[in-house]
C-alpha cells in the first residue's frame, strides 16, 4: 500500500505538470510585459485625464484649436490613405508581377521608413523644400510653399507610411499566383476587369489591413510633422503636436485628453478590421 502510494510519477505525467507551469510562466512573462508597456501608460493617461471630472475632458476636446488640430490631422491621414492604396497597391503589383533592373534595390528601399528616425524624415525635406532648400528656386517663383506648409506634413506623413500598404500585399500577391488571372484572361476579361472582378477580391483583407495600419500611423506621426510643418498653432498644428504644446504649457487634461482620444481612435480602427475579418471567416464556415 505504502509502496503504490510512494510510486514516482510517471514521466508523461511529470512532462504534462512541467508544460501546465511553463505555460502560466509564459502566460505571466505576456502579461507583465504588454500590460508593462500598454496597459500601464493608458491607465496613467486615463489617471491623469479624468482627475478634473468628464466636464474638464469635454471642455479641453471642445476648445477650437483642439478642433482644428484633429481636423488637420484627419484631414491629412484621409489624403495618404486615399494616395498609399493607389499607389502602394500599383508597387507591390509591380514588385510581384515584373522583374526590372533595380527592382531589389527598390524594394529594399521601401523599408526604409521602419529604420529611419521620423525627424530625420523631416530634416531632409527641410533641406529639400525650405527657405534655402536645393528646390526652393524652384518653387519661390511659383509661390509654392511645402515647408511650414499643409503640403510639407503630407509628404513627410506619405513617408512614413510608405510601407504598410505594399507589405501587407506583396505576400498576398506572391501566394495568389496567376492561374487564376490567366483562366479569366482565357474566358475573355480584359486587364482591368481581371484585377477588379478576380485579383482584388482576393486581396481584399491584406489591401483593408493596409490601409487600417496606414491610417493609425497616419493619426499618430508626430517627428516628421513637427520638423517640416513647425507645429505652428491655427496653421500646421495636428493632434500630436497639440498634445505636445498642451503638455510644455502644462495644459495637462487637454493632453491627456487628446491622447485618449486618438489613441482610442486607431485602436478601434484596428480592432474593428479584425472583428469583421472573424465575422466573415465565420459565416464561411
Amino acid at each position: 500500500m505504502s509502496a503504490v502510494k510512494n510510486k514516482p510519477a510517471s514521466p508523461t505525467v511529470r512532462l504534462v505538470r512541467e508544460s501546465a507551469w511553463i505555460r502560466r510562466i509564459l502566460v505571466g512573462i505576456v502579461f507583465l510585459y504588454v500590460g508593462g508597456l500598454i496597459l500601464l501608460p493608458l491607465g496613467a493617461l486615463l489617471v491623469g485625464a479624468f482627475k478634473e471630472g468628464l466636464g474638464a475632458i469635454l471642455e479641453a476636446l471642445t476648445q477650437p484649436d483642439v478642433m482644428a488640430a484633429f481636423g488637420k490631422t484627419l484631414y491629412i491621414s484621409l489624403i495618404v490613405v486615399v494616395t498609399q492604396a493607389i499607389f502602394g497597391t500599383i508597387v507591390a503589383w509591380v514588385f510581384v508581377r515584373d522583374s526590372f533592373p533595380g527592382s531589389k534595390l527598390l524594394n529594399a528601399l521601401v523599408d526604409m521608413p521602419f529604420a529611419m528616425s521620423p525627424v530625420v524624415v523631416g530634416y531632409m525635406l527641410l533641406l529639400l523644400f525650405g527657405r534655402n532648400g536645393l528646390l526652393a528656386p524652384v518653387l519661390a517663383p511659383l509661390g509654392i510653399q511645402v515647408a511650414f506648409a499643409l503640403p510639407g506634413m503630407i509628404m513627410a506623413t506619405m513617408f512614413v507610411t510608405l510601407p504598410f500598404m505594399i507589405r501587407e500585399l506583396i505576400p498576398l500577391l506572391q501566394n495568389f499566383g496567376v492561374t487564376q488571372e490567366q483562366a479569366a484572361a482565357t474566358l475573355g476579361a480584359n486587364g482591368w476587369q481581371t484585377f477588379w472582378k478576380v485579383t482584388l477580391p482576393a486581396l481584399r483583407w491584406g489591401f483593408i489591413y493596409g490601409v487600417t495600419l496606414t491610417f493609425a500611423r497616419a493619426l499618430g506621426e508626430f517627428g516628421a510633422v513637427l520638423v517640416i510643418g513647425g507645429g505652428i498653432q491655427g496653421r500646421t498644428e495636428t493632434a500630436t503636436l497639440f498634445i505636445y504644446r498642451a503638455l510644455d504649457e502644462r495644459q495637462y487634461v487637454g493632453a491627456y485628453s487628446a491622447a485618449i482620444l486618438l489613441g482610442l481612435f486607431s485602436l478601434i480602427l484596428v480592432m474593428a478590421t479584425d472583428i469583421l475579418r472573424k465575422m466573415e471567416k465565420t459565416r464561411y464556415t
